[in-house]
């Protein structure tokens, strides 16, 4: 089954030879049927999958929106070959406004995925919105699941000037509103989660602080003088607001995606390039973590 963005999952046509089952599996091996040959020749895995997030507005400005959050754990493991490299994109952060007013030159995120097109196993999520636009969670003013996923992969950024959107809330409306909380994941370290994907902090406006970012390094908005902050850590979420727009407060920047893959004990992963990593996870699966774009292949 492909994936496009804005568009719903569809599944591919009887006689598709990309025709794929949709049914969750138990983590392991498939194996080929008698007369095959024999052996086996996928692995099924869990991922994580960030897009990067969206840019904040300058001079009371919105927050910017996390990047798209999807995960196997809302949904159904997904079964890749061995020994085929796959290509792994990281969406880069998008650029808070640098030219003061909320419609200011800000950007959104960009998209992360795995795989390519042409796969039945491509998987994506979408970047976050910058201030007042659409993304895998909406900018201030923004809608969020961009991407017309089931389920949804981030939430709609705050009306009037507020705070981005988060994987786990809204932005909340209003000047100097909070960005929406991220969602925790237990795929580094279980009983032990880390957040991820919250969004940016509004702008404030006179006597108004700037709003809180999302939990999950949203950046915080500026107050009336001060220039909104950058998200933090790759993952997180969307940059924070400026202030007072006679005052031209630039936007924070909204961070990189991540992309986590966990294979089943045993297998062997290689990533490239270096800046990634391989690990063993406490639950006794084998881990690859991307901060950036780069290829992995299971051994």
């Amino acid at each position: 089954m492909r994936e496009k963005l804005n568009l719903p999952l569809t599944v591919e046509g009887k006689n598709s030879k990309n025709k794929k089952s949709r049914k969750g599996k138990m983590f392991g091996y498939q194996v080929l049927g008698f007369g095959s040959g024999g052996g086996a020749t996928s692995a099924t895995v869990d991922y994580l999958i960030i897009a990067g997030g969206g840019g904040g507005g300058g001079g009371i400005g919105g927050g910017g929106g996390a990047g798209g959050f999807r995960t196997s754990a809302d949904s159904a493991t997904i079964d890749l070959p061995l020994a085929t490299p796959i290509t792994v994109t990281v969406g880069g952060k998008g650029s808070g406004a640098t030219n003061g007013g909320p419609g200011g030159n800000m950007t959104n995120g960009n998209n992360s995925s795995f795989a390519s097109d042409g796969d039945d196993y491509f998987r994506l999520s979408t970047g976050g919105g910058k201030s007042l636009g659409p993304g895998g969670s909406g900018g201030a003013s923004g809608s969020g699941n961009a991407g017309g996923f089931t389920p949804s992969e981030g939430n709609d950024g705050g009306s009037s000037s507020g705070g981005g959107g988060g994987a786990g809330a809204v932005g909340a409306p209003g000047q100097g509103g909070n960005g929406g909380n991220g969602r925790a994941s237990t795929f580094n370290q279980p009983g032990s989660p880390t957040t991820y994907a919250g969004g940016g902090g509004g702008a404030g406006y006179t006597a108004n602080p700037g709003g809180d970012g999302g939990s999950g390094g949203g950046g915080p908005g500026g107050d009336r003088f001060g220039a909104g902050s950058n998200a933090t850590g790759n993952g997180s979420g969307g940059g924070g607001a400026g202030g007072d727009h006679p005052n031209n407060a630039a936007g924070g920047n909204g961070s990189d995606g991540l992309i986590i893959i966990k294979a089943p004990g045993g297998q062997s992963l290689t990533v490239s390039p270096g800046t990634n990593s391989t690990g063993s996870h406490p639950d006794g699966s084998t881990v690859a973590t991307f901060t950036v774009s780069g290829t992995f292949q299971i051994d």
